[in-house]
C-alpha cells in the first residue's frame, strides 16, 4: 500500500477557468476534475461500451491523422496504442464523469481525452500532465468536436449491445413454443375483458405470445440500420470547420475496418448532429417489446392467481419464498420483475423524446442522458428477457383439472356463441335469459326440450371450426 505522502502528489494542471491540482496517479486531468465536481448528482458513471465505442472513435481518428500527416507517427502510435488499452478493459474505472452532465458530452469527451492522453505518454515514457507532448485537444482531439465523437460513439455502443438482445429474445420465444406444443391438448377458457368468452387451448395462448415476442426479434433486426449513420467530420455543428475535407469518410472507414461495423457516414452531416429521431425509433422499438412482456406477465400473473381461491389454469415455478409473514406464500416474483424492466424501459422511451423534441438549433445539448437510457433499456431488456425464460416460462406447468373445471362452468357462454351459426343470435340470447331465470343452464334446456340430442350436441361443439387450430 503506498504511503499517504506518495498518495498527495499532486501535479497542476490549467485550464479555462485557471489551475488545479490533480492527483498525479490518475490519468484523468483537469477538466474531468472540474466535472465531478460539477457533477456529483448520481453516481451513474458512463457504460463500459460507450467508454470502448469512444476510445474506437479516437483511434480512427489518430490513425487517419497520421495517414495525413497531421500526427507524428510516434505520436499517432502512442494514442492509437492508449487507445486499445481501454478497448481491452483496462483504466475504465478512469472515466468518472457523471452522467448527468452540462455540455452535450464534453465532460466525456474530455475525460477520454485525457486519459488517452496521460496513458499515451506513459507509454512513451513522459510524466503525466505533460501536454507540452501530448495535449488531450490537439493530439487526441485532433479534427474532432464532442458533437460528432459522442453521437458516433453512442451508436456504435448501442450497435454492439444490440447483437446481443435478439439472442435473450430468441431464448424466450424458444421456450414459449415449447410450452405451446406442450399444452396443445388442454382446453381452458377464454377471456375477455375479464369474462367468460370461447375456448382455447393452453398451448393456443402460448402459440400467441410466441407469436408477438418474433415481432420483436424482427424489429430489433432492423435497428443495426438505423444505428449505423454518423456524423463523424461534421465537428462542431455538421459543417465540418477545422476537419480536412474528406476526413469523416477516412474515420468511417478506418472505424469499419478496425471493428467489423458497418457504419456509413451522413448525407446531411448538419442534420444529423442536431436531429437525433434515430434514436427516438431503436427506442420505440425497446418499449415496444416492453410493452408486450408487460402482457404476457400480466396474463400469466393472473391465470397463476390462487392457487386455491384464483383461477390457477398454470402454475408458475416457485423460485423463493414470498411472505416474511404468511407461511408457504409463493410470490410469482420472476414475472413481477419482468413487469418492472418493462416500466422502466418505457419510462426511458419518455426521456428518449424528451430528449430529441429539446434540441435547440444546431444541438441537442442532452445526449448523455439520452444515451444512459437506452444503454440501459437494452441492458435490462436483455437480462430479463433471459431470466423470464429460464426461471419462469420454461417452469410452468398445467394445472388440468382447473382448466376443465372452469370450461365446464363456462359452458353457459362459449356454447350459445357456438350454436349462433344453427340457431340464430335471438335464440340463443332468450335460451341465455330464460336459463338465467330458471336458474338452469342452456345445455340442459336444449336437451330437456329436445332441441338436440346430447351426441348432436357435442358434435357441434367440439368437432367444427370453433377448435381448429390456427
Amino acid at each position: 500500500m503506498s504511503s499517504p505522502e506518495k498518495e498527495c502528489v499532486k501535479r497542476i494542471e490549467h485550464d479555462l477557468i485557471g489551475e488545479k491540482r490533480v492527483p498525479n496517479d490518475v490519468y484523468w486531468g483537469v477538466h474531468t476534475l472540474r466535472a465531478q465536481e460539477n457533477f456529483a448528482v448520481s453516481g451513474y458513471r458512463l457504460h463500459p461500451e460507450l467508454i470502448r465505442s469512444l476510445c474506437h472513435v479516437k483511434k480512427a481518428c489518430a490513425q487517419v491523422n497520421m495517414k495525413l500527416g497531421y500526427l507524428d507517427r510516434k505520436i499517432g502510435e502512442a494514442i492509437v496504442q492508449a487507445c486499445d488499452d481501454i478497448i481491452n478493459g483496462n483504466l475504465l474505472e478512469q472515466f468518472l464523469v457523471d452522467v448527468f452532465q452540462g455540455g452535450a458530452g464534453t465532460s466525456t469527451n474530455m475525460n477520454a481525452n485525457e486519459v488517452i492522453a496521460n496513458r499515451a505518454l506513459e507509454i512513451l515514457g513522459e510524466e503525466k500532465g505533460n501536454y507540452q507532448v501530448i495535449h488531450p485537444n490537439d493530439h487526441v482531439n485532433l479534427h474532432q468536436s464532442t458533437n460528432d465523437t459522442i453521437p458516433t460513439a453512442i451508436r456504435i455502443a448501442m450497435i454492439v449491445l444490440f447483437r446481443n438482445l435478439p439472442i435473450a429474445v430468441t431464448e424466450l420465444i424458444n421456450a414459449l413454443q415449447d410450452k405451446s406444443r406442450e399444452f396443445e391438448g388442454i382446453l381452458k377458457m377464454g377471456r375477455t375483458q375479464h369474462q367468460d368468452a370461447v375456448p382455447l387451448t393452453l398451448g393456443d395462448g402460448f402459440n400467441a405470445y410466441a407469436a408477438v415476442v418474433k415481432r420483436d426479434r424482427a424489429r430489433f433486426l432492423e435497428c443495426e440500420d438505423a444505428l449505423s449513420s454518423v456524423n463523424l467530420g461534421g465537428t462542431a455543428i455538421g459543417t465540418g470547420i477545422t476537419a480536412p475535407k474528406g476526413f469523416g469518410h477516412m474515420a468511417v472507414e478506418r472505424i469499419n475496418k478496425n471493428t467489423g461495423l458497418g457504419l456509413a457516414p451522413a448525407v446531411n452531416l448538419i442534420d444529423a448532429t442536431q436531429n437525433l429521431d434515430a434514436f427516438a425509433v431503436v427506442s420505440g422499438m425497446l418499449k415496444i417489446h416492453a410493452a408486450n412482456l408487460s402482457k404476457i406477465t400480466s396474463d400469466l400473473m393472473m391465470l397463476h392467481s390462487g392457487p386455491r381461491a384464483g383461477i390457477s389454469e398454470i402454475r408458475l415455478p416457485e423460485v423463493q419464498a414470498g411472505s416474511s409473514i404468511m407461511p408457504g406464500k409463493v410470490n410469482p416474483v420472476i414475472a413481477e420483475m419482468v413487469e418492472q424492466v418493462a416500466m422502466r424501459v418505457i419510462a426511458n422511451d419518455y426521456v428518449v423524446c424528451e430528449v430529441i423534441r429539446r434540441g435547440r438549433l444546431e444541438l441537442n445539448a442532452f445526449l448523455p442522458l439520452l444515451s444512459h437510457g437506452l444503454f440501459e433499456s437494452i441492458s435490462i431488456l436483455e437480462k430479463a428477457d433471459h431470466l423470464f425464460a429460464s426461471r419462469c416460462i420454461r417452469g410452468i406447468t398445467a394445472n388440468e383439472k382447473a382448466c376443465q373445471e372452469h370450461l365446464e362452468v363456462g359452458w353457459k357462454n362459449w356454447g350459445l356463441t357456438a350454436l349462433v351459426p344453427h340457431l340464430g343470435y335471438a335464440r340463443c340470447t332468450e335460451l341465455a335469459t330464460r336459463a338465467k331465470q330458471m336458474g338452469t343452464t342452456p345445455r340442459e334446456i336444449i336437451l330437456s326440450e329436445g332441441i338436440y340430442t346430447e351426441d348432436e350436441l357435442d358434435q357441434i361443439l367440439f368437432d367444427e371450426q370453433n377448435f381448429k387450430r390456427i
